[in-house]
């Protein structure tokens, strides 16, 4: 099948300046024609200097200088008038692709925000809108002067002295094949290598900076945080690779394009010797050696839009293939939330639609009760957790809330009825009013006195000198891991949904706001269907179920007593954690 062109993939984004890209073309045409022309009257000037004898006109010579600033003029003027469209039509198209991609971001299901970071999503999108930006605002403008240029000066080469123009073409067609060399598929493939590194570590380098506060708490290094040293190592062996792979054909490349004199001063010496017509060779000889390196230059700007071009399709590329993640249908209207109870009816899932991870899932919550979800790590937890809230869809089986199936329910019906607390909740770089708020419209300052109150994060907002208009993260006050996670608890508050999904949020705090936390949480679920997740088991004690995962299997499911006369998996984990919170060091005799 044949590829579709870039600027097939871009004309989507170009709005209302579609017709600004060719203009800048058919400019540029023009500005690579009027361009050439002062070469032709500098030439006519030395035929006049160098071949007229005594007969020289200085009327001609100031004639022919005039048209040679005129022209110059002209071409600089329009080649202005190219770029000036090029560049509109670009900024056009960056701002669209920033835009559309935004708006698929938003448009995501929940479960894609699962697989990709945030720092790499920024990055694609950022890359894609500059890159292309790059590609068509400087080098397309260039793409006529490549085709038009080159034509003519072939031109001029075979019509004033075609013995000067094969010797001058000489190093010119050598240049050409070792730049095609260059940008061979090989070469092209370990371009998109490059990028995909330098992807990665523009992702790794975003998660790390969040890190920096645990990383510099412990006195670790870069080193510390594996994947990040790795992708910088693995750039580093790229660039190095990519860099030794260019230095001999480019060094060759450039020597040949800057090796025209010596091609042509030996042959302009042979045809004076066999010529009485002295001054009209010297003045060939002074037009070949001006309008060569014209065509030299014209290969280079030739070679970078096609490296520019690579680049270009390639941030395309990854820009499309980043959205390339199976959407999900929601109806426009849907059904009302009416019952609050959650169940899951012989729930198979897998996430690449081969292996699965969850075989069979049955259970149900009613309205106003708990159930806490505990097992290994990987055994599957997190995964029925975000199912009760539509983060995918499941291979088989049913996920009802109120009776009905999930996918009957608008996206805005389950967002506004189901509140998430995570173990990595994010502020936005805001106020802390804005944060608390928001999502919600019109939030009354009693309202926020009172989620502040239940989320035992009133303290914090007291401490600070601004109070709720503080401003949060860049330029602003940067709070500790569970100090956001009490913000957090505060804005679930605010929300009020009748569904709370809790996933270990007291995972990264220290003993003092955990304590404020698990509090807090006891509130928000009070008569709530709350599902919870938690690696300490004294707070699944008061669940009024609790479902034993492992390997995608609900193997025990119960409340507390009951699952401690089982005797079984739950006992093991529950006296296993009950050892580990006894664990004391001795002091040696």
């Amino acid at each position: 099948m044949k590829k579709e062109s870039i600027f097939k993939k871009l004309k989507v984004y170009m709005g209302n300046k579609k017709a600004f890209i060719p203009l800048a073309i058919i400019f540029s045409i023009v500005a690579s024609v009027i361009n050439i022309l002062p070469f032709y009257y500098i030439w006519k000037i030395c035929r006049e200097l160098f071949a007229s004898g005594s007969n020289i006109s200085t009327e001609n010579v100031k004639n022919y200088a005039i048209m040679v600033f005129l022209f110059a003029v002209a071409g600089l003027l329009i080649y202005f008038v190219a770029l000036m469209l090029s560049h509109l039509a670009a900024f056009e198209i960056e701002i669209g692709l920033k835009k559309e991609g935004f708006k698929r971001v938003m448009n995501m299901p929940l479960g894609f925000f699962n697989t990709e970071s945030s720092g790499k999503m920024r990055k694609v999108i950022n890359d894609g809108a500059v890159q292309t930006h790059t590609f068509l605002a400087h080098q397309l403008p260039d793409m006529a002067s490549t085709i038009i240029t080159p034509l003519m000066i072939i031109i001029i080469f075979f019509y004033f002295d075609w013995r000067l123009g094969l010797a001058a073409l000489v190093p010119l067609i050598l240049s050409f094949v070792v730049m095609s060399m260059m940008m061979s598929k090989e070469g092209q493939a370990f371009q998109n290598e490059y990028l995909t590194s330098l992807e990665e570590m523009g992702s790794e380098a975003v998660e790390y900076v969040r890190a920096i506060p645990v990383v510099k708490t412990f006195g670790q290094s870069v080193k510390s945080f594996t994947r990040f040293y790795n992708s910088i190592q693995n750039y580093k062996e790229l660039v190095m690779t990519y860099t030794k792979m260019w230095t001999k054909p480019y060094s060759v490349y450039l020597v040949l394009v800057e090796s025209t004199a010596f091609f042509l001063i030996p042959v302009s010496i042979l045809i004076i010797g066999n010529t009485s017509n002295i001054g009209v060779v010297i003045s060939n000889f002074v037009l070949y050696i001006l309008v060569a390196p014209l065509l030299a230059l014209v290969m280079m700007r030739s070679m970078y839009f096609r490296q520019q071009k690579i680049i270009a399709e390639q941030a395309i590329d990854r820009f499309n293939n980043l959205f390339d993640y199976k959407s999900m249908s929601y109806p426009e209207s849907g059904v009302k939330f009416e019952g609050q109870d959650i169940e899951f009816k012989d729930v198979v899932f897998s996430y690449d639609g081969e292996k699965n991870v969850l075989h069979g899932v049955n259970f149900k919550i009613e309205k106003g009760e708990t159930l806490a979800l505990v097992g290994a790590s990987g055994s599957g937890k997190t995964t029925i957790a975000r199912l009760a809230a539509r983060f995918w869809d499941v291979k088989s089986g049913e996920v009802l809330i109120g009776g009905k199936n999930i996918k009957d329910y608008s996206k805005e019906e389950l967002m506004k009825n189901i509140s998430f607390v995570f173990q990595n909740n994010q502020l936005f770089k805001t106020t802390l009013r804005e944060n608390i708020t928001f999502g919600r419209d019109n939030v009354s300052d009693e309202d926020i006195e009172n989620a502040l109150v239940k989320s035992r994060s009133k303290e914090i907002i007291d401490y600070l000198e601004n109070g709720l208009d503080t401003a949060i993260g860049k330029k602003g006050t940067y709070l500790s891991g569970g100090e956001q996670q009490r913000i957090s608890l505060a804005r679930a508050f605010i929300k009020d949904s009748p569904i709370v999904l809790l996933d270990e949020a007291t995972a990264f705090a220290d003993p003092e706001n955990e304590h404020l936390i698990q509090a807090a949480l006891k509130e928000l679920s009070s008569g709530k269907t709350t599902i919870m997740i938690a690696h300490r088991m004294t707070t699944v004690k008061d669940a009024d179920n609790i479902a034993v995962v492992d390997d995608g299997n609900i193997v025990e499911y119960g409340n507390h007593e009951t699952l401690m006369n089982k005797n079984g998996l739950y006992k093991k984990m529950w006296d296993e954690y009950q050892s580990s919170i006894g664990w004391n060091i001795k002091k040696e005799a």
